[in-house]
């Protein structure tokens, strides 16, 4: 085929430009499916040596995970929901219970769903919506059993045990309930999957007489829904990457039609939230970059805001933008705010008391750790749910009081088999940039490493304000119990340090997320902590852009690479306008159609275009044939490149999930014997003495 085939030309901007691998862009074709199961069985014959050490790390990772096990209930009204799950199943079950009264027990468990029957024997599966009506009868609810976010959406009467499977496929997710549970809105896709469309369905009438409430015809702008914690309102999220818009509906109608809170501004971005405060007075509270680069609080009355009487001028500022905290977002009680904050690097929680506006902060048992709001229905309650994690510390949910300030941990993730985060540490040191920065690095070890250059990974992402925050990993045991070192770089371009650090890193210069990232693994390297035989690095999605710029960078400074599903073929996706996100994304990457700056910035980095004659080491490269976000062929493409141009022996392997997209195998077990297999790619490549 492949001869008989004329390679696609791109020419922009002066340029030609042939794609000699181009053929690998027609998903229907026959052969393109043909190559990617050859490479598959590759993998398979390559990887045979390294069998008996996968299927040690993935019953290391089975022997440490609570199989059967309960997550903390979350009450609502009278009920208690929940998810479970049960050694040998791949999926949970999401049940209920009526609430203890008095102190008394509470009611039996009542199974709503169970994932496992749903999923049948399909590859892949995954709940995009899952959504209880306000009175408790009815549980709306999509799956997606192919990979590629499309959602086909049921209708269960919990109590009657009956569902009807509504004529409503390919849908996009998110849902939101009226008041009276007899209506709902969702979500429909335009022709490049992107969630465009919010429906109205009322229950019990045919779904070709649903009414179209909403069309987002900005291709850049992604629709979503919400429902206000105090039940009063339904938001409509418009949403680019640097743009937000809100409009709002009664949750008691969702006939009437939608109020903007503030016309779109290019660049600005906000959220809003709603509160009733003890004498019944109504207001929204406004969280804006609007003249505030890290993010300020804003509040206005209700009316005023629904009938566009005040311009975003007139509300009143209640946090102010500060330059060495950045405001990520808020939860509203009845006489509490509780403020999402990002102080150097780490996330915190502020709490504000409304009747006396007292302030503080909750206060966390270690420095280097995360902190983020659990799930919190009940607006009128005085007990916050947050979850707390650090590298060394197990995922915890806990209870705190906002009165007393009394913290409770409600449950920390179990590990088995011995663990005793005592045997952990963690660190957060400093690398220097080419420029001067200063990038942060978080790093975790065995205590009882042997001293000297060991073997580690490194793992980066740095892309959409995304911070990589400190995180406990159950599977990350298996690296550090055989004397790893496991470290993240936290590169301009994410979010850990503000906004600031992460407009360092766009158009024309994302460049330095890359050149950060190197930067991290020489400090590594110089501190001594590593070799560059020892070093292997790791990322994904825009991660996997990460990795594959820096090995293009310095090849000699890697040992072994891993790219899942990597965004590799950076110019020719941010031209073509029928794919998902490629015009979304223009606010993120810059626009190359209409940029000859950016065009000449992006080819600069993009790893498929950048290739080189050079020893690249060893690399393990995974996609999934569905994936909507990353397509297939890019990373497809990238690895044919690779293999032609290297001048090394090295492996370059290219696994293909068949039946799934971006997010990869959807099951507990699968998805472990993915990691497993990828571990052990890793520890082989950089410990090949030591454990194969």
């Amino acid at each position: 085929m492949k001869e008989a085939f004329e390679p696609r030309v791109r020419r922009l901007w002066g340029d030609e430009v042939e794609d000699r691998f181009s053929w690998l862009e027609d998903p229907t074709s026959p052969e393109v499916r043909s190559f990617l199961e050859f490479e598959n069985a590759r993998v398979e014959v390559e990887l045979a040596p390294l069998n008996n050490l996968k299927q040690q790390i993935f019953d290391e990772i089975k022997e440490r995970v609570q199989e059967t096990d309960l997550s903390v209930p979350i009450r609502k009204d009278q009920w208690e929901y929940y998810g479970r799950t049960e050694e040998g199943k791949q999926y949970g079950r999401h049940c209920r219970r009526l609430a203890a009264v008095d102190g008394g027990e509470p009611g039996p468990e009542i199974v709503i769903l169970d994932e496992n029957v749903l999923a049948g024997d399909s590859d892949y599966f995954d709940m995009g919506v899952f959504d209880i009506s306000d009175d408790h009868r009815l549980c709306l609810y999509g799956i997606d059993v192919e990979g590629d976010e499309k959602y086909s959406l049921s209708l269960l009467d919990i109590e009657a045990g009956t569902t009807k499977t509504l004529p409503l496929t390919g849908v996009s997710s998110g849902s939101a309930w009226d008041n009276t549970g007899r209506s709902f809105l969702y979500l429909r896709p335009d022709e490049t999957n992107r969630p465009a469309e919010v429906w109205h369905h009322v229950v019990g009438t045919n779904a070709a007489d649903d009414s179209c409430v909403y069309i987002e015809s900005d291709p850049q702008f992604f629709v979503g829904l919400a429902k206000e914690r105090d039940d009063t309102f339904v938001h409509i999220s418009l949403g680019s990457a640097v743009t937000d818009e809100t409009r709002l509906i009664p949750a008691d109608d969702l006939t009437v039609a939608p109020v903007v809170v503030r016309p779109r501004q290019f660049g600005i971005e906000y959220g809003i939230a709603h509160h009733t405060d003890s004498a019944g007075q109504s207001v929204f509270y406004l969280h804006t970059n609007l003249d505030a680069k890290n993010f300020r609080l804003l509040t206005a009355p209700e009316d005023a805001v629904l009938t566009g009487k005040f311009d975003i001028g007139e509300w009143t500022e209640v946090v102010p933008n500060r330059d060495d905290v950045t405001l990520g977002g808020l939860d509203v009680f009845a006489d509490h705010l509780v403020l999402v904050e990002r102080s150097n690097g780490l996330l915190q929680l502020r709490v504000k008391r409304f009747s006396d506006g007292e302030e503080h902060l909750i206060e966390q048992a270690e420095k280097v750790s995360t902190v983020y709001p659990g799930a919190n229905p009940d607006a009128r309650t005085t007990s916050f749910r947050y979850v707390y994690a650090s590298m060394v510390t197990p995922t915890q949910v806990c209870s705190y009081d906002l009165n007393t300030r009394q913290r409770t941990v409600l449950k920390q993730t179990p590990v088995l088999g011995g663990f005793d985060s005592a045997n952990y540490a963690t660190e957060r040191v400093w690398a220097t940039a080419a420029d001067g920065t200063k990038i942060p690095i978080l790093m975790t070890w065995r205590r009882d490493r042997v001293e000297g250059p060991q073997p580690m990974v490194l793992y980066g992402y740095g892309s959409y304000e995304a911070a990589m925050d400190p995180n406990f990993s159950v599977s990350r045991l298996s690296l550090l119990d055989r004397g790893f070192t496991f470290a993240v770089a936290q590169v301009r371009g994410g979010g850990e340090l503000g906004r600031s650090w992460y407009e360092a890193a766009k158009f024309e210069h994302k460049e330095r997320s890359f050149t950060d990232f190197v930067a991290c693994a020489r400090e590594m390297i110089s501190r001594g902590l590593t070799t560059p035989a020892q070093l292997g690095i790791r990322g994904g999605s825009a991660g996997g852009l990460l990795v594959g710029a820096a090995v293009n960078m310095a090849p000699e400074l890697f040992g072994a690479v891993v790219a899942e599903v990597p965004f590799v073929d950076v110019v020719n996706t941010m031209i073509d306008t029928s794919q998902q996100l490629t015009q979304i994304e223009w606010d993120e990457w810059g626009n190359p159609l209409e940029s000859e700056q950016i065009y000449r910035a992006m080819l600069s980095y993009s790893p498929y275009e950048n290739v080189r004659d050079a020893p690249y080491p060893p690399m393990f490269v995974t996609t999934g044939i569905n994936d909507p976000r990353v397509r297939f062929w890019e990373p497809a493409k990238w690895v044919l490149e690779l293999r032609e141009r290297t001048n090394s022996s090295a492996q370059i392997l290219l696994k293909t999930e068949m039946g799934a997209g971006h997010f990869g195998s959807t099951g507990r077990y699968d998805a472990w014997r993915d990691e497993a297999e990828v571990l052990a790619f890793l520890i082989d490549r950089l410990t090949p003495t030591r454990f194969s």
